[in-house]
């Protein structure tokens, strides 16, 4: 998105009456330089761990992070902070989207869309299933979440042009091969209609649309577009019911070892995904054949810093450990790895990369001998089907 137009959402007025903030925080009134000129936005300071930067959070749920040394001005309000609720969202959402977007609200979700209605219900019910699987899974496991802050948002594009075009600004070159993705900054889902039936929109045929998912659920490479979706789904959740908090360092392995524990689709009817706490088929093969040439100092590696994720040559194998270790750690080391998450939820944000600092935090729960951990790890791995 242009950042014009988040410029001129920001900066719309919002004193409303929404959800009751639970940290009884101010809000803040902030000046400072943005794209060379004096910006001015209201939200709430969060807590972070960098004595250069602040994080801004406005009532939209977008993140600006500001250099210290940009900021001409701070002012505490008389008004407390508030979320903007599911209505004045809403109306934000429309103003700042192409014409032609209407928006299909559920309990926790407002399914943003330019195509079937059908595909929207499809969405925010595969959503709606997937966030009451993830809260009471790890609820049931002594892990405390919390409902989301702010409404959960997923932009879905009719076609993939309009999908390419409005996504570059945020992934650049990259936007050709990714199909969804969830965003930090603006903590909103972005993705396109994959039933291929955007033509039908203006009639809402919703039998021809439920055909046409069957039909994506049937292809061969199913399994990774429901995939890539519950994936990034699961992103959204976990940076907002307390699991992750955003922009804090939370290792790679962790954040996307969870979303790809939760990702695996059930191709078996028309929903799409069912269930959790099941093998995840595509990233067991990938770890399989890494497995043939594994380095000795993988788990380190994974552990210590996110480079294997960033580099494209590394990253798939890298997906694949990440889904391991925590399909393993969850089964045999339940209640360490539980305490480490607890930590990690804990971290504020703009908190510096330390490799030294992410093995020691590992090792204080799930101990100092990462080869002995290793050599179970894989013993272990070798033998789920």
């Amino acid at each position: 998105m242009p950042r014009s137009v988040f410029l001129r959402a920001v900066l719309l007025a919002v004193a409303s009456v929404c959800i009751v903030d639970a940290t009884g925080a101010a809000t803040e009134r902030v000046q400072w330089r943005y794209d060379g000129r004096e910006v001015e936005l209201f939200g709430e300071l969060l807590p972070v761990a960098s004595k250069q930067q602040e994080l801004l959070q406005t009532p939209d749920g977008v993140l600006w992070t500001i250099d210290n040394d940009d900021v001409i001005d701070t002012t505490t309000t008389d008004e407390p902070f508030e979320p903007l609720d599911a209505d004045e969202l809403s109306d934000r959402l429309l103003d700042e989207l192409p014409a032609g977007f209407d928006i299909h609200r559920t309990t926790h979700y407002l399914i943003c869309h330019d195509t079937t209605k059908a595909y929207a219900r499809w969405c925010g019910s595969l959503f709606e299933r997937l966030q009451m699987a993830f809260t009471n899974y790890w609820s049931r496991r002594g892990i405390e979440l919390h409902e989301p802050q702010f409404p959960l948002v997923a932009i879905v594009f009719a076609d993939v042009g309009a999908y390419r075009d409005f996504a570059q600004v945020e992934l650049g070159q990259s936007v050709d091969k990714v199909i969804g993705y969830y965003s930090l900054r603006t903590n909103r889902m972005t993705m396109y209609d994959l039933s291929g039936m955007s033509g039908a929109r203006r009639a809402g045929d919703r039998r021809n649309t439920q055909k046409q998912i069957n039909a994506i659920l049937s292809r061969p490479g199913a399994e990774w577009t429901v995939a890539t979706i519950i994936h990034e789904a699961t992103h959204q959740i976990a940076f907002n019911t307390g699991l992750h908090a955003r922009y804090a360092d939370i290792p790679l392995w962790v954040s996307e070892g969870i979303a790809v524990y939760f990702e695996t689709p059930d191709l078996s009817g028309s929903r799409g995904w069912r269930t959790v706490d099941t093998v995840n088929p595509i990233r067991l093969r990938a770890f399989r054949k890494y497995l043939t040439d594994r380095p000795g100092q993988s788990l380190r590696w994974l552990i210590q810093d996110d480079k294997r994720f960033r580099d494209p040559r590394t990253a798939g194998a890298a997906y694949a450990e990440a889904w391991a270790l925590n399909y393993y750690l969850l089964r045999h080391h339940r209640k360490e790895y539980l305490a480490y998450l607890r930590r990690l939820s804990k971290k504020k944000p703009l908190e510096p990369t330390d490799p030294q600092k992410r093995l020691a935090e590992f090792r204080e729960f799930l101990g100092n001998d990462l080869k002995s951990l290793d050599v179970k790890f894989i013993r272990f791995m070798r033998n789920v089907r």
